[in-house]
């Protein structure tokens, strides 16, 4: 406990919590991921979104949100006014799980045990970094940081709190706007979630 305590009052540098992670083999995801994906971000970042998982663009690029979810992200951002250089991007897990098929790589859904392993992580890069608030990008980010499931559907667009205290924003990921097969659909749901972008901004202290 008190190992634990000293962690929460001098947190590691996100830099040395970064290099540490590289090693991770804290559940069995790493024996065929490529490597591991850690946030990116500063520490004075004011906010800290979370998705599920690295993809594969992700998994061999060594960064986050890099694919083509994460530029919809980045784009919609900016729409929001929401200055990249102060936030960090992270996953609930930090190894890509999937399912070999033929030359393909399909994503797989991290289950209970795998998100509770790299909680760990996210504790720490949230301990390190201090943000105005967290936002949750789909069910298994909120349920690494609320620590149990959350049904986003019904509270998304709303704020919950943390184990830790801080500020949860319950929201979809922004790879779920890119498989709305209906046009109309897809531009509204992408609307609403620059809404809410623009919701978490205002929770950003200056």
């Amino acid at each position: 406990m008190a190992a634990e305590t000293d962690e929460r009052t001098n947190p590691a540098p996100l830099d040395d919590v970064r290099e540490e992670a590289e090693g991770c083999t804290r559940c069995d995801l790493y024996k065929n991921a490529t490597q591991t994906v850690f946030g990116e971000g500063g520490s004075e970042a004011r906010v800290v979104f979370v998705g599920e998982q690295p993809g594969d663009k992700e998994d061999i690029e060594g960064r986050p949100f890099v694919g083509p979810a994460g530029r919809l992200f980045d784009t919609i951002l900016e729409e929001a006014g929401i200055d990249r250089k102060k936030t960090y991007v992270t996953n609930a897990v930090k190894h890509f799980k999937f399912e070999p098929r033929g030359k393909r790589r399909i994503h797989s859904k991290p289950n209970a045990g795998e998100i509770r392993a790299c909680r760990w992580w996210l504790d720490q890069e949230l301990t390190a970094i201090r943000p105005d608030v967290a936002v949750a990008l789909g069910a298994t980010a909120a349920r690494a940081l609320v620590g149990k499931p959350v049904p986003v559907t019904k509270l998304r667009g709303t704020t919950v709190e943390s184990a830790e205290g801080v500020p949860v924003f319950i929201t979809v990921h922004p790879s779920s706007l890119l498989r709305i097969p209906d046009r109309e659909a897809r531009h509204a749901e992408r609307a609403r979630f620059a809404e809410e972008m623009r919701k978490v901004k205002k929770l950003m202290k200056d």
